[in-house]
Parts: structure tokens; sequence; C-alpha cells
């Protein structure tokens, strides 16, 4: 063979061995990379959460001071200054843009998919909640998304839809691609997608015959179909929870980043505003299986926070450092509390003073003006959504704090006024257990009520309540089912749902809680001898009995745990077998009715309250 032509083949050979983007090869064996910094702006779990949350108390400049904290109008305005001023820059969303207000309620995704396209994400992988209305209504809203220039890569390595179904259509493309390459600074970066399995399947309505594989081998599979095309650099966008990304990095070759949802996760420290529910430090760093640094970002909920990852990449091809931060996007008018206790807008002096200290010192929080554009697109759907949630239906004379599992490390309900150390206690969520109450009172023939944790979205804040805060708090469109089933199958629903998230790691969405059945509860102990002194409310004379395992009772819940969602393996039995009656009464609805029939809503006494005694997993009393 020809000199040169040797030559040629050892040059390629180097070539290849060297990847994609080599700048040299040095005099070792090991290749040399082009450095890259690269950005990443994310958001996750907005919930179609498109408005701002007017008079949320903060701590600023140390005193407890009311903004409007987050909104869509303002999440564009922050990615357009970031995209302005910040190179090599990926724009992220990680999941969950569906479900928990009337956009949703009333437009199934297409208001959320032209708030995402007024900021023109490189690429948005779906969450559990967008196929609460099964694969059907999340084509929808992908086609929605679809509309513009924008091109958003809608991904999810483990999601595989069967062909000829909503998402992977016989004619034109499948919805959901497992990866997707962008060029940043003439750098390959491979985008890859995790959707959590056993939650989307146990807690959402896809079609039977998607499949959600295993979050692990499926985005390791991805990673190496990426490598086989010589792509070093990978970022996963996942929608499994942040302690799962955690543990998922330490299983995974080749991942250098992970954006996150699905936990709602606020990373970073926040206690000099007020708010002390981190999760963990912005931005985490873990260690992938190579013993590499993964930097981990997740930015909280409802539009309230951006997330900026700064990943800074090394000549081997390896992260060298981790940096950025989650800022809380506020509004630029406050109030504080007068000698009276009232809250007053500020004077013009003390706005001035306070907004050049926020700019000057305080990088937590950013004030951000609402972008102009999309607060007149979202004014066309707010005016018909208005009418309906202005419609008051009661009062809550305190409020009602939202906690899925007694003493969780995160508090559901910051910035509601009362709810501060809601988390710590025994009680758990008094949103949850309303609800069961409002069930109860709604199903004539029920003994008592069970609802789960996560069934319930939000917090309620003490004062006026309106149709706006029933679909709110209650999003989904279930509908209560009663049941008949013996003592013995009612407590073993209570072991399978708290086994559903002690035991299987799935959603703590599961949690029970209950209107007219009490029990001790220790998560210390193992399934099956978690429930204690369980005990059954008589409807007529309120008096408290042990419940009989033998006895017939009915129970009053929502058709989604009826039929074994969630874990709730023992009444999905039943449901299987007949035995329930479908009332056709829309859950929403039937709180509303509640409230009306009320007038005023509160906190349940003490003895009502379905958590009687709580011995956390760690072997915490709580009070």
């Amino acid at each position: 063979m020809h000199s040169n032509s040797i030559r040629g083949l050892i040059g390629a050979a180097l070539l290849s061995s060297c990847g994609l983007v080599l700048t040299a090869c040095g005099g070792g064996d090991e290749p040399t990379f082009k450095p890259l910094a690269l950005n990443i702006a994310h958001i996750n779990d907005h919930h179609s959460q498109l408005d701002a949350f007017a008079a949320t108390e903060l701590t600023l400049d140390g005193v407890t001071t009311q903004a409007d904290l987050g909104g869509f109008a303002r999440q564009t305005a922050m990615f357009k200054q970031v995209a302005a001023s910040t190179p090599n820059l990926l724009k992220i969303h990680a999941g969950d843009a569906n479900t928990g207000t009337l956009y949703y309620t009333f437009f199934k995704g297409k208001v959320d998919a032209q708030m995402m396209n007024t900021v023109c994400f490189d690429a948005f992988t779906p969450g559990n909640h967008e196929f609460d209305d099964g694969d059907a209504t999340l084509k929808g809203f992908l086609d929605e998304l679809a509309k513009g220039s924008c091109n958003t890569s809608v991904i999810s390595s483990n999601v595989v839809p069967a062909a000829g179904t909503a998402l992977a259509p016989t004619v034109g493309s499948a919805y959901l691609k497992p990866w997707v390459i962008k060029e940043i600074d003439g750098v390959k970066v491979g985008l890859i997608g995790i959707t959590i399995a056993g939650k989307t399947v146990n807690s959402s309505r896809p079609l039977a015959t998607t499949a959600f594989n295993e979050e692990v081998a499926a985005a390791q599979k991805a990673i190496d179909e990426l490598k086989a095309q010589g792509v070093r650099h990978i970022v996963a966008i996942t929608h499994q929870g942040y302690e799962a990304d955690k543990a998922m990095a330490a299983k995974l070759t080749d991942v250098d980043a992970i954006i996150g949802g699905d936990s709602h996760s606020l990373l970073g420290n926040f206690a000099a505003v007020g708010i002390t529910s981190s999760s963990g430090s912005y931005p985490t760093v873990a260690t992938n299986k190579d013993g590499k640094p993964v930097c981990i970002g997740q930015a909280w909920e409802y539009s309230k926070a951006f997330g900026l990852l700064n990943v800074q990449l090394n000549e081997a091809g390896e992260v060298k450092s981790c940096g950025g931060k989650a800022t809380l996007l506020i509004g630029d008018q406050f109030k504080r509390k007068d000698a009276a206790g009232a809250w007053q807008a500020v004077s013009d002096t003390v706005r001035t003073t306070l907004l050049a200290n926020l700019a000057a010192n305080q990088p937590l929080v950013k004030v951000v003006a609402p972008d102009a554009a999309v607060t007149a697109t979202l004014k066309t759907y707010s005016g018909q959504v208005a009418a309906e949630k202005a419609k008051a239906i009661g009062t809550a004379t305190e409020s009602l704090c939202l906690v899925r599992v007694p003493g969780e490390s995160t508090n559901r309900s910051t910035g509601t006024a009362g709810c501060e150390s809601a988390n710590t206690l025994a009680r758990g969520s008094d949103a949850a257990q309303v609800v069961a109450e409002a069930f109860l009172f709604a199903a004539k023939r029920a003994d008592f009520a069970l609802q789960n944790a996560g069934g319930v979205r939000v917090p309620v804040a003490a004062g006026g309540l309106s149709m706006n805060t029933a679909f709110t708090l209650l999003p989904f469109t279930n509908v209560l089912v009663e049941m008949e089933l013996s003592g013995t199958e009612v407590v073993a629903a209570l072991e399978d749902a708290t086994a559903n998230h002690l035991d299987l790691a799935q959603s703590n969405g599961s949690h029970p809680y209950a209107a007219g059945l009490r029990w001790n509860l220790d998560m210390s102990k193992a399934k099956g001898q978690r429930f204690s002194n369980v005990q059954v409310r008589n409807k007529t004379t309120g008096a408290w009995s042990a419940i009989d395992p033998t006895k017939t009772y009915v129970l009053v819940t929502n058709d989604f745990i009826a039929s074994g969602k969630d874990g709730y393996t023992a009444l999905g039995n039943a449901y299987n077998a007949g035995r329930y009656v479908n009332t056709y009464l829309l859950y929403t609805q039937s709180f509303v009715d509640y409230v009306l029939a009320k007038t005023t809503v509160a906190r349940p006494t003490r003895s009502d309250y379905s958590h009687q005694t709580v011995v956390t997993k760690a072997g915490v009393t709580l009070p």
C-alpha cells in the first residue's frame, strides 16, 4: 500500500478516536476536546399556572413584604434577557406543563403551548401530568406546540407509544423522540429525555399500549446511541424527581448534567428571603458511574422560579465545574403591614430603596417586568375564564395547609400564612382532609371517604373561596365512586397506599387521608403493621368505634384510586369485581357544593383528623 494511503488511514483513525469536537490530539493516548461553557436556562412543573401569584409573602430587606411572584409573562421576559446576554444557551422545559388551573380545564394545553412558544424551548420532556387526559389530549397539546417557528424537540427516551396510536401515527412523524442533538459553539450536545414510568402509569391515564420503560436502562441506551454517533456531551432532561435524579446519576455513564422536574424542588438557600423549604443546593453536584461530576438543576414550580445552570466542560470532554442558580421572579410593587397590621402599599421612597437593594444585594430574587406581548396573548384567554373564576362559593376561616406525608421535607404551603411548620405536624394535609369531608358530605350512603394526597394540588389561604379555588385545588376530571368493602379491605387499602411510596418508591401522592375514618400510623414498621387503632365515626352520633374487620362498609372516593391507581390494589380488586357504584358526581363540583352548603370551611377538630398519631419512617414521633 502507498505510504500516503497508510498515513491517510492513520489520520482518519486518529480523528475518529479524538471525537467530532477534536481540536488537537497531543502526544498522549487521550483525545483532546474543545472546551465548552454550556449554559442551560430551564423551568419545570409550571402546571398551567400562567398568572402571577399575587401578594406572595417574602422577606425583602429583612421585612415581611408582599409582591407578585412568577407568571409566564415574567418567565418569557427572563428567558429573553438571558438569551440576549448569555452565549451557548439551551432553553429547557422538564415537564408537567399541564394540569392545575382553569386554563387547562377549559383549553386542555392550548394556552400552555402558546405560552411556551413565546420562549421557544430547545427541548421539552413530557411529565406524568401530560398524560392525565390520555395520549390523544397530549397529541393536541403537542400539535399546538409544533405551530410556529420554534421547532421545540419533544423527547422521552423511555416512552414508546404503539404504532398507529395518537402519539405514533402511521402517517407522519412520531411525536416523541428518544433524543436530539444540538450544536453549541460548534460542539454537538446530546439531549435525552426521561418521563417517570410507574407514576405515570399508575397516576395518569396513558393508553395501555403506550410503554413506559425503566428509566435508568432507557437513559443509558439513549446515551450509548449518542456516543456511537460521536456525541461526547450528554444532558438528561428528566421528569422523575430530585432524589431519583441523584440516584440515576450514579448509575449512568457519560452523563454531564441533569435538568429535572416532578418533585417541585427548590434548590438553593432562600432563607434570606423567608423561604426555608429548599431541597438541596443549586447546582447539586453528583458523581456518575464513571466517577465524573454531574451537574443537577431543578427550578421549583408554577412559573415562580427560573433556573440557569452553567456547565464548564474541559479538554478531556468532562465536567470541570458546575455553577448557576435558581432565581425567583417578582414584580415591582410591594406591600407591608402598617402599625395596625393591615397590608399597605409602600411609599415611593421605600420602593425606590427596596428596588435598588434588591438589584445590588439579593441575587436570588429578580424584579422582572412581564413581557407585554405574552400578557396580551394571555388576556385573550383570561377573559374567558375570569367570570367562572370570580364566582364566590364561601370562606375559609383559616388556611388549609398542604402536605403529602406528615413530616416530609417539602412544605408545599410555602408562602401561605399559618402553614410555615405544617409539614412537621402529625395532622398532615388540612386541604386533603377537608376534601375528604366534602366527598363524605356528597355521598349520602357512605360511611367514610378516602382521598389520596397527590390529588389535592394547592394549599388554601384563609379568606374568600371561589370557583377558581376549587378547580385549582382539584383540577382533574375525576368522579366520585361508592365502594362496598369489608373492614379488612379498608385497612389493606391504607397499607397499600403507604407501601406505594415507602416500599415501592412510587409517588407519595398515594398517601391516604380520610373523613369519618382515623388511625395511628407508624411508617417505621413493615407493611401490614403500619396502621393501628383504625376507627370509624358514626354519621349519626359522631361517636368513634373500632373498625369491624368482617363488617361491610361503604367507602366514597375518587374513581382514580377506586380503580386501583396510585398503588391502591385492594380498592382495584373490589372495583374489578364490580363492587362499586359510579355516582357521576364531578369531584370538584362536590367540593364546591360542600362549601356552598357550609358557607365557611375550616380545619377539622383534632379528633376528626385521619392521622391521630404519626411516627415517621425514621422513627420520629410527630407532634
